[in-house]
């Protein structure tokens, strides 16, 4: 077992990025080498960090106007978030705030419109709400910034990925927000590939764990899905023994869900939902390096990336800290090879190329 209080870390306000690089492949990339010293880069430079064969993930969902700020009938200000769709018509899970004086049955409104129904309780504070009306997202809604942002967003599309496709996230993707089509085409003309995935980001990647222990967080399922090509490509890769490269860790997610259920259920694993709580001793099968964010302390994703790389994050983030990187959303990012599982790794020379 594992205390949660070991993902502890102290992160000034100073460090939390407030705007977005500009240009986005002007972020600063942190390397991870095994047992090598790490290097100083620039998001600009994967396409020659990265090996030619290399397979590149990503995660081309999209972020939707799913925060709305509205008023009771009495004029008290509430905050609705939606999370996903419940499957019902206009019904979706929500998180409102405050949440705990709105009882079933009260209406809300937009500018005097009546727009939303609270309908049900659910565990966690959250609530099912009816929308009513079809155009509510984008009359009313707004895309919804992490709470640690606290300047203006002058462009909201720096809240998407260049390939953002596929709408339903409430959050971003956010190590893809610093890859630009340049990049993209640069990788590309190097003999890097490209596969897409998509995992609708929701509770389960941004809720904090709360829990004593790590092992007893419960992750909120979220819906994915990869297409039988990207599939095929992703296997050709394990097959020929190429690295797949994760951006971000909804695709770390996603990749390992996929190889979890593949054998026993076929070409059904390849959408649905997952809960995967990636954690210590996680046994993984697909994601050899990982593109992410620096993250918040005592959260599911620093989590992951402790189990991705061991505890040496202590010592990249100490070194970020000092070397002035900034962190979360709008921070920089790491490139992490994976501790290889030493029954099936070959081993390679210090200060090799990632």
């Amino acid at each position: 077992m594992t205390a949660t209080s070991d993902f502890d870390f102290d992160l000034p306000q100073s460090s939390i990025g407030q705007i977005p690089a500009e240009p986005r492949d002007s972020a600063r990339l942190l390397v991870h080498h095994r047992g090598a010293a790490c290097e100083h880069r620039h998001v600009r430079d994967l396409p020659d960090i990265l090996q030619p064969g290399d397979l590149l993930v990503l995660n081309n969902t999209k972020v939707i106007a799913a925060r709305f700020h509205l008023h009771k009938p009495t004029g008290g200000a509430v905050e609705v978030l939606l999370l996903e769709p419940t499957g019902k018509h206009r019904e979706w899970q929500a998180l409102v705030k405050p949440g705990k004086r709105l009882r079933v049955g009260t209406r809300l409104e937009f500018q005097g419109e009546p727009v939303l129904d609270i309908v049900d309780s659910l565990a966690d504070g959250r609530r099912v709400v009816r929308l009513l009306a079809d155009d509510l997202l984008e009359r009313c809604g707004e895309i919804p910034l992490p709470p640690y942002i606290t300047e203006p967003l002058l462009d909201m599309d720096r809240y998407q990925t260049v390939y953002a496709a596929e709408p339903g996230s409430v959050a971003a993707p956010t190590a893809g927000l610093h890859l630009t089509d340049r990049v993209l085409e640069a990788m590309a003309e190097r003999g890097i590939q490209i596969a897409w995935v998509d995992l609708r980001v929701g509770l389960g990647t941004f809720r904090p764990i709360s829990a004593e222990i790590v092992q007893d967080h419960l992750m909120h399922t979220e819906a994915f899905a990869v297409s039988e090509a990207a599939w095929n490509q992703i296997e050709a890769a394990k097959i020929d023994g190429r690295r797949v490269i994760a951006v971000g860790t909804t695709t770390v997610r996603t990749l390992e869900s996929v190889a979890a259920r593949i054998g026993s259920e076929g070409t059904s694993a390849l959408s649905g939902r997952t809960d995967l709580f990636i954690h210590h001793g996680f046994d993984w099968k697909v994601v050899d390096c990982l593109l992410t964010n620096f993250h918040v302390p005592r959260s599911s994703l620093l989590v992951l990336v402790d189990a991705f790389v061991g505890p040496v994050w202590r010592d990249l983030y100490a070194e970020a800290q000092n070397e002035g990187y900034r962190f979360l959303s709008f921070g920089d990012a790491m490139l992490l090879e994976r501790n290889p599982d030493k029954r099936n790794a070959p081993e390679q020379a210090n200060g090799a190329a990632l």
